[in-house]
């Protein structure tokens, strides 16, 4: 996974000196006297500073698990359809545990929630380096993983989707607790700078490990990054939470959906995201295909690959950081989507790695240009009460889709060149994108 939320002021007493007055106030959101510059404004918090820090260390050791289990994959099987199904298993659970992670979200303390999601996937990263490093090994009980090494790493990554589906919403909607609403736009966009940091700096590292330690050794980095974010959990604070527990599951999630239906340009929105997670976003789950049989590039150019569009992507998020506020947001994230869909189709049909990182780092700058308008208008349209249930009808518009993309993507690659396949899907998403702003006012009256 931007905008000022309906609601109170945060500040109910008004301008203070610093943190520790606001602490002692009951502000866990407190303004120091001398303001940051704008591109980083929102790292005036210090609740917020550890949690962005958090994550970004853990992140980028997910994103050294993710460039190793693409190779892990490919090793075992060389095979583009394997590639679809790990990518589904590891996704689908959005698709259907998302929404109930949204309603958790909003009855529980999402500092908690969050610690026990992270703390399973720590142990899941741990277990995959089992996988992988007693996959080479043919005697005693170790010949079973070594002959069902591909559904052990299926069956992790679908646990680990299990287990990130109920992260995400409480994520998303704990970052507006951390910052004051004047800076919730600054927040998301740092957000997305951090995310997309540790896309440079994981895979790069993640290459260079394999070559070093094998996968099995960014399995286990990944599984210890986890130890930084459950620190900064353990240690922010903010304020209070408000939970009701009078509403059924079905109840609460009913009405999130009721409250969807009343907002038209959340429904444009959302039916957007699920065109670009259905159709684009399954092609991140090929590149590890593209570098080993379209560019011949190897471990380290697969990381440099997905560093490319990672720095794209930061770059992106510093522009959005840096204006505060998104103007004109509807006709900003449909052209950004459109050339989002353009990089992709380059890339697909790309044999030379020159041209391929150019069109990684383009598909990353206008992706989160993208992403960023989405997210901004969404958090700016729900209201407070309502955050953790919306979010998580995003998320799983966002990250729900993917998988059932990339299995359509994989099965097509059977009949059909892998890069042809992918280039199609991305092409239908350009003349969706097309048409919806064409027919929708909402979207494009959206500033």
């Amino acid at each position: 996974m931007e905008g000022e939320p309906h609601g109170a002021p945060l500040n109910s007493l008004g301008r203070v000196a610093g943190f520790d007055e606001a602490i002692a106030a009951g502000d866990f959101r407190g303004e120091p006297a001398d303001r940051l510059p704008q591109v980083i404004r929102a790292l005036e918090n210090p609740n917020f500073r550890l949690f962005w820090s958090g994550n970004f260390l853990s992140n980028i050791g997910t994103w050294m698990q993710n460039v190793a289990q693409g190779w892990f994959v490919l090793l075992l099987t060389n095979s583009a359809f394997w590639l679809g199904v790990i990518g589904f298993a590891g996704s689908i659970p959005y698709l259907f545990v998302s929404l109930l992670g949204g309603v958790v979200a909003d009855r529980v303390d999402k500092r908690r929630l969050l610690m026990v999601t992270q703390s399973a996937m720590m142990v899941l990263a741990f277990l995959l380096a089992g996988v992988a490093f007693f996959h080479a090994r043919s005697y005693g009980w170790a010949r079973l993983i070594h002959l069902n090494s591909v559904w052990w790493v299926a069956g992790i990554a679908f646990f680990n989707g299990i287990a990130m589906s109920m992260n995400s919403p409480s994520y998303q909607a704990l970052v507006p607790k951390l910052v004051k609403r004047d800076d919730l736009t600054n927040a998301i966009a740092l957000n997305s700078a951090q995310f997309n940091m540790s896309r440079i700096l994981g895979p790069s590292l993640g290459g260079y490990a394999m070559a070093l330690f094998g996968v099995a050794g960014n399995f286990f980095l990944n599984g210890v990054s986890f130890l930084a974010v459950l620190w900064a959990l353990a240690r922010i604070r903010y304020p209070e939470e408000k939970r009701s527990h009078h509403e059924s599951v079905w109840a609460s999630l009913r009405g999130g959906f009721t409250y969807l239906h009343g907002e038209r340009q959340m429904r444009v929105l959302l039916g957007m995201t699920a065109v670009v997670s259905f159709l684009g976003i399954p092609y991140i789950t090929f590149i590890p295909y593209f570098a080993k049989v379209q560019l011949h590039a190897g471990e380290s150019g697969l990381g440099w690959l997905l560093a490319c569009s990672g720095l794209g992507a930061v770059l992106g998020a510093v522009t959005v950081a840096a204006r505060g506020v998104i103007r004109h947001r509807g006709v900003v994230l449909t052209f950004a989507g459109i050339g989002f869909f353009a990089a992709i189709i380059g890339f697909s049909n790309s044999y030379h790695f020159a041209l391929s990182e150019c069109l990684a780092f383009c598909e990353g700058y206008s992706g989160i240009l993208m992403i960023s308008c989405f997210n901004v208008s969404i958090q700016q349209l729900s209201s407070d009460e309502m955050r953790g249930r919306v979010m998580s009808i995003y998320t799983t518009s966002f990250l729900g889709l993917p998988p059932l993309g990339a299995l359509l993507a994989g099965e097509l690659s059977r009949y059909i060149p892998t890069g042809h396949a992918l280039s199609l899907m991305a092409a239908a998403a350009v003349l969706a994108f097309l048409g919806i702003f064409a027919v929708s006012s909402p979207l494009r009256e959206l500033d």
